[in-house]
């Protein structure tokens, strides 16, 4: 009996399903753009960076497979990923509520725990619905639609202490240990606007339900006799191939992004503005225009996600997910040539078109070759080959950046430059649908 087609749906479906992802991101930038600054400002040094960051990673690896294999076998009133939305929406916004506050930097670490645990509660589930809820030739524009606000997102959520400080004449520097208002009026607005935009996906997305997506599919639904870490472990063994080829193009790809994310202020502030001195004025300006430097290339990722799935469709996806890996690399290699931090701008240009293939095309190079009723699991297992370079990247970066680079930040970016380029080579070797 052959499985029934999925029906296409409308522009405006797809982006009621997606707009939560632009909630999503307004924690993951304000993270992202804003806790390296915070950790800094309660003191601590260049090298332990990396291993407070840690908290990211670990959390994603062991939530997210967790998460996706109890998404797939869910169904209330809700829906299946919906309620997983919404929790961790809830709880991340509380957490972007409390960070800015933490009195000394174990309390802020911990929270970091707190917040990425929760954005990974909602994020996989919303990866997966793509898979549940639309055809095969609409997952490229489903993923796009999560790029684009991915990108919107975090523009405004990046550049938002800058601007709480240029428009709004908030401070953005504090006597020393405290983290200025201008960055905790931006965790608050943050988490206001990631609960109502995940809200709004919740409301108006209505989910296929488990006889449907049964309809959809010649497979058969397993049993859930195995405990569930033994079957994810065998879904982890039997992975498809394609699934195998884009762990290597993930883990150059996000330990790239991983140096970026942690080592952009110190790189900047220091290199660029000429100071190290968290409650000085250079350090907090520079720390300010990270910020928008942030916001940039997720403008630019917004920009680029709308031409992406033409030129995957006019070449492959192969070859568009190599082109925007290269651009990122060259992106943060030319952070060691660039003095003026205004020309930074045309750096993020280049990260921007990598992030926004990032976060859409090996998704759809994955969702092509796995079965419908794992799309859950599926995803969360993908995701320890985005957590585990991160895990390596905090273990050794700080190191590197103590003993070979001598304490400069800013050949850590450029490592992130050369990982990008390695990972657009491994994308060469990832089987597509039909090869």
């Amino acid at each position: 009996m052959n499985a029934q087609q999925k029906p296409e749906l409308s522009f405006w479906q797809i982006w009621n399903m997606c707009f939560g992802f632009l909630g999503i991101q307004f924690g993951f930038a304000l993270q992202n753009a804003n806790v390296s600054r915070i950790f800094q400002t309660l003191g601590a040094s260049i090298e332990q960076l990396p291993i407070l960051w840690i908290a990211a990673p670990l959390t994603g690896l062991l939530v997210q497979p967790i998460v996706g294999y109890y998404s797939d076998r869910t169904w209330n009133r809700l829906g299946r990923r919906r309620p997983y939305f919404l929790y961790g929406a809830l709880f991340t916004s509380l957490a972007l509520f409390i960070m800015p506050n933490s009195p000394t930097l174990w309390i802020a670490a911990g929270m970091l725990w707190v917040m990425d645990a929760s954005i990974n509660i909602s994020m996989e589930p919303f990866r997966a619905l793509v898979g549940d809820m639309l055809p095969k030739k609409q997952h490229a524009t489903g993923f796009a639609m999560q790029s684009f606000f991915i990108g919107i997102g975090a523009v405004v959520a990046s550049a938002l202490p800058w601007m709480m400080t240029n428009w709004f004449a908030i401070s953005n520097v504090a006597p020393e240990g405290h983290i200025p208002a201008s960055v905790k009026w931006s965790f608050y607005l943050g988490g206001g606007v990631l609960f109502l935009a995940v809200l709004w996906t919740i409301l108006r997305t209505k989910e296929y339900s488990p006889e449907q997506l049964q309809q959809f599919s010649n497979e058969k639904q397993e049993d859930d006799a195995h405990f569930f870490l033994v079957q994810i472990l065998r879904d982890l063994i039997s992975m498809p191939r394609t699934m195998q080829r884009l762990a290597i193009v993930q883990f150059f790809s996000w330990f790239a992004l991983f140096a970026m994310w942690i080592y952009s202020t110190a790189a900047v502030t220091a290199f660029h503005y000429g100071s190290s001195d968290t409650s000085s004025q250079r350090y907090n300006d520079g720390a300010d225009w990270v910020g928008v430097l942030f916001a940039s290339y997720n403008g630019f990722a917004a920009i680029a996600a709308i031409f992406l799935p033409l030129v995957a469709r006019k070449y492959n996806l192969r070859i568009a997910h190599l082109c925007a890996l290269w651009c990122g690399g060259l992106g943060l290699f030319s952070f060691v040539f660039i003095k003026d931090p205004q020309w930074l701008l045309l750096s993020m240009v280049g990260v921007g078109i990598a992030w926004a293939s990032i976060v859409s095309l090996p998704y759809a190079m994955l969702a092509h070759a796995l079965p419908p009723q794992k799309m859950g699991v599926y995803m969360g297992i993908f995701n320890f080959f985005i957590v585990l370079p991160q895990i390596l990247a905090a273990t050794v970066i700080g190191f590197m950046v103590k003993f070979f680079f001598d304490g400069a930040a800013i050949y850590a970016l450029a490592l992130g430059g050369l990982f990008f380029f390695l990972g657009g080579l491994a994308s060469l070797f990832v089987p597509l649908e039909g090869d």
